[in-house]
């Protein structure tokens, strides 16, 4: 690689099976560029459900969080498997509220990446045209070069 090579990249991070594939192309890039690694999760505080009678969002924020705990978990042991220099950072108050795409973006500014890798999710037919919501939404927003990483096509 040349001595522009990537040395602050951001993932995404979500415990989903594309997730992993965005976190295997990030420990690829860095690999080969020696870059830092910073492994991201947003905690998604859009989806409380305000008109669904009586329930306790805390409930729910705590069960983000906690998925949340795992996903970096994981990705840190990745991360350190493949001998990387790493971050891990959990938002859990959001940039901007109920936009994880927004919040990605800041995050990984503010960290100083220089490459944001995030994952899609893999569909057939019709549904191929459409991206993930948040992938599509951070490379609408994104003032840093994104790379997407296709998730593995689903049957529906």
């Amino acid at each position: 690689m040349t001595s522009t090579a990537y040395s602050r990249i951001v993932v995404a991070v979500d415990g989903s099976s594309t997730s992993d594939l965005a976190l295997g192309e990030a420990i690829r890039v860095a690999g080969s560029s020696g870059a830092t690694v910073l492994a991201l999760y947003v905690v998604d505080n859009g989806v409380m459900l305000f008109d669904a009678g009586y329930y306790d969002p805390s409930q729910i924020q705590r069960a983000f969080e906690e998925s949340g705990k795992r996903a970096l978990e994981a990705a840190g042991k990745a991360l350190a498997d493949a001998g990387l220099a790493f971050e891990t950072k959990l938002v859990m108050e959001p940039a901007v509220a109920g936009d994880v795409a927004g919040s990605l973006n800041e995050a990984a500014r503010e960290w100083g990446g220089d490459l944001l890798v995030i994952g899609t999710h893999g569909r057939r037919g019709v549904r191929r045209l459409v991206l993930g919501s948040v992938a599509e939404a951070v490379i609408r927003q994104a003032t840093m070069p994104v790379l997407l990483v296709r998730g593995k096509v689903s049957e529906d």
